[in-house]
Formats: C-alpha cells, structure tokens, sequence
C-alpha cells in the first residue's frame, strides 16, 4: 500500500459514514462521531506541532459534542437537584427540627 491510500481510505470511509447519516441510518451515532473525529483532527494537529491550529480545531470539536450530549447534563443536573433536596429532608430529621 502506497503511503497516501491509508488516508485516502480514511476519508472514503468517512464519506460514506457521512452519507449512511444522512440517509437516517446511524442517525444519533453519526451526530456524535462527528464531533469526535474533529477532536481528533485537532489532537493529530496538536501532535504534529501546529499547536494553535490543533487547539482551535479540539475546541470546536469540544463544542459540537457538547451541543449533542447536552441531554445528559440536564439529566445530571435534575439527579444532582433531587439527591441534594432529598440529603436537606433527612438532615433536618436528623437534627430533629
């Protein structure tokens, strides 16, 4: 294998798995694979020494992933609520107010 094919076929790949996400397939997988991937683009940047080009590059990927999981910070966040209400109802009892 000649030493551009290993990208050549990454990007195909990627092409495709672009396309199987449009067409409703992977559906949520293909809406975080993206942004990971851009991570990634920005972390091989980074290797390579372009350290402002890598970061600028993670942060968005950072972004976009945070965009799509923001769900589960509501989540977190509404667990979070009810445990601490549910810790100052005991702790009242405990001290017998």
């Amino acid at each position: 294998m000649k030493r551009g094919n290993g990208l050549a076929l990454l990007l195909i790949a990627f092409g495709v798995l672009l396309v199987l996400g449009k067409l409703g397939i992977f559906g949520w997988l293909m809406g975080v694979l993206i942004p990971v991937l851009v991570i990634g683009l920005g972390v091989v940047a980074w290797n390579n020494g372009s350290r402002f080009l890598g970061g600028v590059i993670g942060a968005i990927g950072a972004l976009m992933l945070l965009g799509k999981l923001s769900f589960l910070f509501v989540w977190a966040a509404a667990i979070a609520l009810i445990v601490f209400g549910v810790s100052m109802i005991r702790r009242r009892h405990s001290t017998g107010l």
